[in-house]
């Protein structure tokens, strides 16, 4: 690259050399740089170092926290996240949280659907809502100029939510024909199922709505769900690229109403692990191995470990048109898809909750291949808890090498992550919700770092002495059974 820009250089000086910016260098009629100029007034140098933003946070009496991060943008995102998901669903309100991601920003008491999707286009903004399994979450990005429409709006939408029949029967035929694609999708269907298989309680109840559930649905099941937990000290206020005192002068009067609601109380889930098996037509078997990860996001170490060993396993499809910094150089991509032809995809995944979470490797293969695709799975686990063999008898300055390849990777892509004004207010209110404060991303990054080849393996013990939890789909006669998988976890 550096030679083709050198050799354009050269040839737009040609064989006499730049005569022009000799003739300037060595004339005596030209000024020195440093003379001033007639007014010309000079902005002040930038610092040698400039303080990360801070986040400000402040609690109302109600329990609701508004917080926020002034960033050098134009624009600005704002959301509403809400310790509410489907973990906090009945047998009753099943699929609710689901339901409510499709109705954010339908009509309200004060506007009718027509006029909110016109405001959001006459000032150019995005609007999204997502519902996972402990949060719900708003969010609207657009120019700071319109920032107090933008906080009146998002809170409109969720404070008011008119629930209209016929927008809920609308929105219940999407979701129906969303449950049509989800189940011609094996890999979400199996990530899915690992969790009703492994979990007893709440982490088992479906993130999307079961079919049984869409002739049930109305708007007094989702108003009721809605009154029940969305209540003052379950909800965050966060904003990326506001003045923290301009956000308040617009939210706090908007939110400050709203009831406290009592001391928040997580509904149990227990691990338990198990077996998901669903027989399909379809010409590659996809399977998952799982174990818990206990202690969650609340066990701040185990988690960047379990982070930073995620990224050393990676793995991915058969075919890649990437090329470096695409996790080729992962360890299920050199010890897996290099090695059997047969195998389409294999990579490590985690699913982290604030008490809990799972560890695992999912793979998809072809039918009469899916036996030994399994062992494989569980070799690659084993070996990982095996002392000083997580790289073979390779040399110990190899094992070092990708261990720190695999933390410049996690740290990258979580800087990377953080450029993005509407993560960064996720994370504000993501992280609030868990801890009541945004830790430093500084200190993030310096666990990462000490993450040792020790810590690795003691983790991948951690998680593999709990129960197996097993998921596969397509041609599962040739699986192979619970037992016999599991056995070779309780061998070691």
């Amino acid at each position: 690259m550096y030679r083709v820009a050198l050799s354009r250089f050269r040839a737009l000086k040609g064989p006499s050399g730049n005569l022009a910016a000799a003739r300037y260098a060595t004339s005596s009629a030209v000024a020195p740089l440093d003379t001033p100029l007639d007014s010309v007034s000079l902005p002040p140098p930038l610092p040698d170092y400039v303080a990360p933003s801070e986040t400000k946070i402040k609690t109302l009496s109600n329990g609701v926290r508004i917080a926020s991060e002034q960033l050098p943008t134009p624009a600005a995102s704002i959301g509403l996240f809400i310790n509410c998901g489907s973990i906090y669903e009945t047998p009753i309100s099943s699929g609710a949280s689901h339901l409510l991601e499709r109705m954010a920003f339908k009509s309200t008491t004060n506007r009718s659907h027509l006029r909110v999707v016109r405001e959001v286009e006459a000032i150019g903004g995005n609007t999204l809502a997502s519902a996972t399994r402990e949060c719900m979450t708003y969010t609207f990005d657009a120019l700071k100029t319109y920032v107090p429409g933008m906080v009146e709006l998002l809170i409109d939408c969720v404070r008011n939510p008119a629930f209209l029949e016929w927008e809920i029967n609308e929105e219940l035929q999407k979701i129906k024909a969303e449950l049509e694609e989800v189940s011609k999708n094996p890999e979400r269907l199996i990530l899915e199922a690992v969790h009703s298989a492994g979990y007893s309680g709440a982490l088992a109840n479906p993130l999307l709505v079961p079919e049984s559930a869409i002739g049930r649905l109305n708007s007094g099941i989702l108003e009721e769900f809605v009154t029940e937990n969305y209540k003052g000290n379950r909800i965050v206020l966060a904003a990326s690229g506001i003045e923290h005192e301009e956000l308040l002068q617009i939210a706090e009067p908007l939110l400050s109403d709203l009831p406290a609601g009592p001391p928040v109380n997580e509904p149990k889930s227990v691990y338990v692990g198990g077996d998901f098996r669903r027989r399909a037509d379809s010409p590659s078997t996809h399977f998952a191995l799982a174990f818990e990860v206990p202690g969650g996001w609340n066990n701040e170490k185990d988690t960047v470990t379990l982070t930073v060993l995620q990224m050393l396993m990676g793995g991915g499809g058969s075919f890649s048109a990437g090329g470096p910094g695409k996790g080729m150089h992962s360890r299920l991509y050199l010890r897996v898809l290099n090695e059997y032809q047969q195998i389409h995809s294999f990579s490590a995944f985690n699913s982290i909750f604030n008490n809990t979470g799972l560890f695992g490797i999912y793979g998809s293969t072809s039918s009469d291949f899916v036996s030994r695709a399994v062992e494989i799975a569980a070799e690659e686990l084993l070996v990982l808890a095996t002392e000083g063999s997580v790289f073979e008898p390779v040399l110990v300055a190899v094992s070092q090498l990708m261990i720190k390849r695999a933390q410049e990777a996690t740290k990258s892509a979580v800087l990377m992550n953080l450029e993005s004004r509407m993560i960064i207010a996720e994370d504000i209110g993501r992280q609030i919700l868990t801890y009541g404060e945004r830790k430093s991303v500084h200190a993030f990054l310096k666990m990462v770092d000490e993450v040792t080849l020790r810590d690795i393996t003691n983790m991948a013990k951690k998680v593999i002495s709990s129960p197996l939890t097993m998921a596969s789909y397509g041609d599962v006669f040739r699986v192979p059974s619970y037992e016999s998988v599991s056995s070779k976890f309780r061998a070691k």
